[in-house]
């Protein structure tokens, strides 16, 4: 005969004190997992929705990252008119040499500021970004100072607004529109006129890199393929969404140390549960004789008090939850192999928050199981004459 579920639910209320501070032990090691695993998802959706599988990035052998990389104009032309490049609306081939540097904003997290992607593109660099629109203002002119801001850095950063001036360079530059990146890495930089940023930073002749859009997902293997073995050429060639890929290893070790936190407060956590269900089979000493009394086996015991362990962890993993949901949303930035900032939201998914319950039932079994079966194991009389 099993023990029915609403006298576990009963002790509990009963014993709301021992419950609530249970339960919000492990309510935060379950706040401290999902915040990091929220902050590492948030960063993966960002890159897995930055990369296109028809872009190709050629940087210079060598080359990780396109700020350390260099790329000449000479090397552009025999590049631009390989086979398998898409042509554009003007029916150029849509190849974009560009060059990227880093400037450093203040006022969105500390007084050092934080550096952000300037890139200087050419008209086929934005028309190939297909997912990419204007969300206010206007694009930039080509042969002016001015540039364009990602809409995550003029949130974050007032002097980014349309109508203000950023300086870098050799002067000011005009800012004269917002552009939505979906919520793409691309979001996070500024774009301008690659011959008016290459000038201010010296580097007419020598950029960053190129990239070029295939026709079709064969042809860009193909492509890649074909530049890498081009001698005369010397460069290296990658698909863009394998780019943003080997990015992300960047959250590796944050997602590593905050699995390990999480687990080290999991393991204190459930030294907690134990110890609580440990002093309640103490203090209820003769309510288990009195349930042994009733006809109830040993075994319906041990179940009950495994029940109040369980439901004590699900109501902290719940409330951990409740705990980590206001994060959901929440903008933030992380480093990227350009040495600057990649601003992403927090990303809390239903599978993490399902992850979340499940870790603190687990938390609370392995804590509730020694206790639960401690109790089944006390004998009718020895239990009646505890006090």
């Amino acid at each position: 005969m099993a023990i029915p579920l609403a006298y576990n639910l009963r002790n509990l209320v009963v014993r709301k004190t021992t419950t609530i501070m249970t339960a919000l032990g492990i309510a935060l090691t379950v706040a401290v997992l999902l915040a990091i695993l929220a902050l590492v998802d948030g960063l993966r959706a960002t890159l897995a929705s930055s990369g296109d599988p028809l872009h190709v990035l050629v940087m210079r052998k060598g080359s990780e990252s396109e700020i350390v990389s260099n790329f000449a104009r000479a090397q552009f032309q025999d590049l631009k008119f390989k086979t398998g490049i898409a042509t554009g609306r003007d029916g150029q081939p849509l190849a974009s040499l560009e060059v990227v540097t880093v400037i450093n904003l203040g006022g969105a997290d500390g007084e050092e500021g934080t550096n952000i992607s300037v890139r200087g593109l050419q008209p086929a660099g934005i028309e190939m970004r297909r997912g990419i629109r204007i969300a206010s203002g206007r694009w930039f002119e080509q042969g002016k100072r001015e540039v364009v801001v990602g809409k995550s850095v003029a949130d974050r950063y007032p002097e980014t607004r349309i109508g203000r001036k950023i300086t870098f360079g050799r002067g000011d530059w005009d800012v004269v529109g917002v552009f939505d990146a979906q919520h793409g890495a691309q979001g996070s930089e500024i774009w301008g006129d690659v011959n008016q940023i290459s000038a201010d930073l010296q580097r007419l002749d020598v950029l960053s890199a190129a990239l070029v859009d295939a026709t079709d997902p064969v042809t860009a293997k193909a492509l890649i393929n074909d530049i890498n073995n081009d001698q005369r050429l010397n460069m290296n060639a990658i698909s863009e969404k394998e780019y943003y890929d080997l990015q992300t290893a960047s959250s590796a070790p944050i997602e590593f140390i905050g699995i390990f936190v999480a687990v080290v407060m999991g393991v204190g956590s459930s030294f907690a549960a134990m110890n609580t269900m440990y002093a309640a089979v103490a203090r209820r000493a003769r309510e288990i004789g009195t349930l042994r009394v009733l006809g109830f086996s040993r075994g319906s015991i041990l179940a009950s008090f495994f029940v109040e362990s369980v439901l004590i962890s699900a109501l902290g993993g719940a409330i951990g939850c409740l705990l980590v949901l206001p994060l959901s949303g929440i903008t933030t930035g992380i480093g990227n192999s350009n040495f600057a900032e990649t601003a992403f939201n927090f990303h809390l998914t239903p599978w993490l928050i399902a992850g979340g319950i499940a870790f603190a039932v687990v938390l609370g079994s392995a804590g509730g199981l020694f206790p639960a079966r401690m109790a089944a194991r006390k004998e009718i009389l020895a239990a009646l004459r505890e006090i």
